[in-house]
Parts: C-alpha cells; sequence; structure tokens
C-alpha cells in the first residue's frame, strides 16, 4: 500500500491541492506522450494502487475508473508527434505534463513530478525518483495516462493495422521494426526514433 507521505509533509507545510503528475509513451517509436496529473482526496485509499507498469491491464482499467470517481480533480493532456519532433522527446513530455496540470479543474498548488527533471512549471514542483512507486498520487496519474495512451495505440493500430500498434503500443519490438523496413514510416512516427531506418539505407 502506497503511503501519502510526501502529500502529507506538503499539506503540514500549506500546500492544498497536491497533483501528482507522470506520463506514458515516452519510449514508443510512434504516437503523442500522454501525460495526466491528479489530485486525490487525503488519505483515499484505493485497492492495488501502484505503478501502472506492476498492474495488469484489466487491473489498470478497473484502478482508472476508480480515480476517475473519487479524484478531487484529474486532467490528460499529450504532446503530438509533431511537437515531439520539433523539440525532443523530453521537451515534448514536460510540455505534455504542463498543459496536464493547467487543465486540471481545481488548480493545483504544487505538484509531484515523476523522474529526474522537473522546470518550466507554473506553480511549486519537484521530481520524485520512481514517483508512481512511492506517491499514489504520481501512481494515480500514471495510470490515467497509460490507460489513455494504450487506447489510444488501439486506435492508431486500426488506422495503421500493419504494424502491431495494439499489440506492441508503439515500441520498438522486432515486429514493428520489420514493418517499419518493410512499409516505410508514417505519419505517426517519430523521426527521432527511426533513425536506424536511414542508417540501413
Amino acid at each position: 500500500m502506497l503511503e501519502y507521505t510526501i502529500e502529507n509533509e506538503l499539506n503540514e507545510k500549506g500546500f492544498v491541492s497536491v497533483c501528482g503528475v507522470d506520463e506514458a509513451g515516452r519510449g514508443p517509436l510512434c504516437g503523442p506522450v500522454c501525460a495526466a496529473a491528479c489530485i486525490l482526496p487525503s488519505g483515499l485509499y484505493i485497492e492495488g494502487l501502484n505503478d501502472s507498469k506492476k498492474l495488469t491491464a484489466k487491473r489498470r482499467d478497473k484502478i482508472f475508473e476508480e480515480i476517475k470517481s473519487n479524484a478531487v480533480a484529474y486532467s490528460i493532456a499529450f504532446a503530438s508527434v509533431e511537437e515531439i519532433n520539433e523539440l525532443n522527446i523530453l521537451e515534448a513530455t514536460l510540455l505534455a505534463m504542463r498543459r496536464a496540470i493547467d487543465g486540471l479543474s481545481v488548480k493545483a498548488d504544487y505538484a509531484l513530478i515523476d523522474g529526474n527533471v522537473c522546470r518550466g512549471f507554473q506553480l511549486p514542483a519537484q521530481y520524485v525518483i520512481h514517483g508512481d512507486a512511492i506517491s499514489p498520487s504520481i501512481a494515480a496519474a500514471s495510470i490515467l495516462a497509460k490507460v489513455t495512451r494504450d487506447r489510444l495505440c488501439d486506435e492508431l493500430d486500426r488506422e495503421y493495422p500493419q504494424y502491431g500498434i495494439a499489440k506492441n503500443k508503439g515500441y520498438g519490438t522486432k515486429q514493428h521494426m520489420d514493418a517499419l523496413r518493410q512499409y516505410g514510416p508514417t505519419p505517426i512516427h517519430r523521426t527521432q526514433f527511426i533513425r536506424f531506418l536511414d542508417n540501413e539505407n
């Protein structure tokens, strides 16, 4: 069970609305990067809430609905493939995170950012390494982002079925990379991530 240790410490310092922020989709070869921000009621217990990568898809889907039903506020946002190509994946991820925070229906006064980079936010914030395994707020954000992006991958798979995106979620599996070699990239592929194609020509 994740403890609200960080959130409680911030509450004691006077911060009322602490949001957890996480992303999904930094590593794939295609599709946008997704970020979520989530403010949970203090002490809310959701059975199984944890780092989204440690949960089955079925469990994530169930917890996804519980988070949406119980959160004080949540927001999900994207940075597009075009923005990833223009900015780079780190800056695009931070952009998606800022958009998610800005989209909260209840204004956050502090943000807990999963990872080891925290810059460009318009509110007090700190990064938390492996935060999705430490902070319930970040874990909730990780599930919101992961489920949302996985569902988007299902949609992209229907548009571009030859790449197996529903199964590989855009990651560089052998099947995905072989399909890129056979069919070439699509508008949803990230140019910086598929340079191996140039090296093979």
